[in-house]
């Protein structure tokens, strides 16, 4: 069906039930559509790796050895790998524990890096709309009503630091601690470095 053909129908339709139209809209269109993409695929997700098939592709990355460990920390950092990157940590087989904590650690860190150098957040605009919803303004106004600068900065580094210390996307730690000017690429490594590699063996030991 060509463009002109689909807006004629859109007219017709309007015009004849602009309600019905109104409705579909509400049905298929939705407020925060990455948002709501990331949650199918985590529920994705949990199913792919509760499947028997999924055992073939793990053993591909139990083959890749501590490569195949530093990629999965990699792909927990980027918005929609994260849930993917996750069951395969949850899944894969480690001789130390410890080792791969800190190569998965490096992995999520290197991928952090490159976000917090692009500034391309892919979740920036609907992150600018979660920030006029109550629960973010009523985090905005704790750190306001703090007149002392230093403790706004510690308050914005203890906030992202548990978005990037718990497996949702990194994206959302990455766009509070860019907004601070006085934060250097060094710190911020070493900050991701500690989160993640935490994270990661969170994952590895108790999952």
């Amino acid at each position: 069906m060509s463009r002109e053909s689909h807006n004629r129908i859109h007219k017709k339709l309007k015009k004849h039930s602009p309600e019905g139209v109104k409705k579909a809209k509400k049905i298929f269109s939705f407020r925060y559509p990455k948002l709501f993409t990331l949650i199918v695929l985590i529920l994705l997700a949990y199913y792919i790796f509760s499947q028997p098939f999924i055992s073939r592709f793990v053993t591909f990355f139990n083959r890749l050895g501590q490569f195949g460990i530093f990629t999965a920390g990699a792909l927990t950092s980027f918005g929609f790998t994260t849930p993917f990157g996750i069951g395969l940590l949850i899944k894969m087989t480690h001789s130390n524990i410890f080792l791969g904590a800190l190569i998965g650690g490096l992995g999520a860190t290197i991928a952090d890096l490159l976000i917090f150098k692009t500034i391309k957040l892919s979740f920036m605009d609907e992150f600018q709309k979660l920030e006029k919803t109550k629960a973010i303004k009523e985090i905005g106004h704790i750190v306001k009503k703090n007149k002392s600068i230093l403790i706004r900065h510690y308050l914005l580094y203890i906030f992202a630091g548990i978005i990037l210390a718990t497996p949702v996307p990194d994206e959302i730690g990455i766009s509070m601690l860019a907004g601070l000017t006085t934060i250097k690429p060094l710190k911020f490594i070493l900050i991701s470095l500690v989160l993640h590699t935490i994270m990661v063996f969170f994952l590895l030991y108790f999952l």
